[in-house]
């Protein structure tokens, strides 16, 4: 029976939720027994034909979660059951080399490691395929003079691409991001209890660098018992950073396509309804999602951060909820990536609307080209700066466009003639360096998205 909207597939793709399978979290953790029980026999810490023996054996597929689970019915130990069903696929003499040198978490940290592993394969082209849809828009819309509003307010005129371009360069820095924390987090430990690899002795380290190198990981420096938990939390931040990114990104879309703006829409398919009351509604219900799962992915981090003081060389008050964090953050991020990939590539710009709402203060958008017109006519900046408000506010009051407003000024007037006056409010001239910068996001997005992804 399904409890969560994960496992009833609401959300969560099914590339992601394989990884985080029961059978697949036990095909990773005898791949792990392999690997290691080869590298014991390559420096013949344990006979060759033994450690062949036990690869075959892990790597049977015959293994499986519903086995591991009745034997941990009895031991009510999951590594140890997990051993055992091992064992029962390996010859007799083969039996007593399983699992030597290791402990628990040297399974269970390397396969979180391995799951993190995987699930940063698919993430990355997925942010490296949503930065080159924005960049694509961000040069698409870079002529397409807009709106720039802080504080909610009007504010000064923005190219519409540069939105987009925005976007785009931060996603660009979260492969670099994604890319650069693979290192430190992707870690592969066989160093047994406590860290010290014991039973292995000085045979312990080359062991785990050849185990390492077969997982395609970063063998552990340091260790207690368990992988720092530090590296945990930097994997979970990475992904609520990114989610913190796409709601950002989500926002903004859900403004726009508030119906006093109107600049965006998400795109409405034939047959879906926005409202179970009101027909005529088209709610921005994908950009919503990504906020709400938002809030929740970063919610992961508290609990990560939780985990970093434990006592000792190990306890296990970090266990229990690990089998919740790690799937869920990359389950989360996945959907919330794809989400927005699709809210990207089918979103409808309404260009009109976008030209239409510079004007709806009547011009007074343009009071920033005014005020630096009168500056380079050599008017003091604060009496300039004087002069453009009190027409501003003046023209507010009395419903006036701006532009005639201060054509009527005799003050301004003395300063600035009426054809320069209405070269002003020409909004394609007040772009400043916007088109430079798009292209240069654009070119970083695509060397980036290339060697990344």
């Amino acid at each position: 029976m399904a409890i969560l909207p994960i496992d009833s597939g609401r959300y969560g793709t099914k590339e992601m939720l394989e990884i985080f399978g029961e059978q697949k979290k036990v095909d990773y953790q005898l791949e792990i027994e392999a690997a290691a029980a080869l590298s014991q026999g390559e420096i013949n810490l344990i006979p060759k034909s033994i450690a062949k023996d036990i690869a075959r054996a892990a790597r049977s597929g015959k293994i499986t979660a519903k086995r591991i689970k009745q034997l941990e019915a009895k031991s009510d130990h999951d590594t140890a059951a997990l051993v055992e069903s091992l064992a029962e696929r390996c010859k007799k003499e083969s039996r007593p080399w399983i699992h030597y040198g290791l402990t628990s978490n040297d399974l269970v940290d390397t396969s979180n490691s391995m799951q993190m592993r995987d699930a940063i394969r698919i993430i990355q082209p997925k942010v490296g395929k949503l930065a080159l849809v924005l960049t694509k828009n961000a040069m698409k819309y870079k002529t397409l003079p807009a709106v720039g509003r802080t504080h909610g307010q009007h504010a000064s005129i923005i190219s519409f691409g540069l939105k987009f371009a925005n976007w785009a360069a931060e996603m660009s820095t979260h492969l670099e991001r994604l890319d650069e924390i693979k290192k430190r987090i992707l870690i592969c430990k066989t160093l047994g209890v406590v860290g010290t690899g014991s039973l292995m002795g000085k045979n312990a380290v080359k062991v785990q660098d050849r185990v390492a190198k077969k997982l395609s990981l970063f063998p552990a420096k340091v260790t207690t018992q368990i992988i720092p938990r530090e590296r945990y939390a930097e994997y979970i931040f990475q992904l609520s950073l990114l989610g913190a990114t796409l709601e950002k990104i989500s926002i903004e879309i859900r403004n726009l396509q508030r119906t006093e703006i109107g600049e965006v829409a998400e795109h409405f398919k034939k047959g879906q309804m926005g409202s179970s009351a009101v027909p005529v509604k088209r709610n921005p219900i994908k950009s919503e999602r990504i906020s709400s799962l938002s809030k929740l992915l970063r919610s992961q981090i508290n609990t990560s951060f939780e985990n970093i003081p434990l006592w000792h060389e190990r306890d296990l008050s970090n266990s229990a909820n690990e089998r919740f964090t790690i799937p869920m953050a990359s389950i989360l991020l996945d959907e919330m990536i794809e989400t927005m990939i699709r809210i990207i590539s089918n979103l409808q710009i309404n260009d009109k609307r976008v030209r239409e709402n510079l004007y709806i203060t009547k011009g007074q958008i343009f009071a920033e080209f005014v005020l630096e017109a009168l500056i380079k006519k050599g008017i003091p900046r604060f009496v300039a700066y004087r002069d453009v408000q009190r027409v501003a506010f003046e023209a507010h009051e009395k419903k006036m466009n701006y532009m005639d407003a201060l054509i009527g000024d005799k003050n301004i007037l003395k300063s600035l003639t009426e054809k320069e006056i209405k070269d002003i409010f020409v909004p394609e001239k007040h772009l400043g360096a916007s088109q430079i910068i798009i292209n240069n996001v654009d070119k970083h997005v695509k060397v980036n998205a290339k060697k990344l992804s």
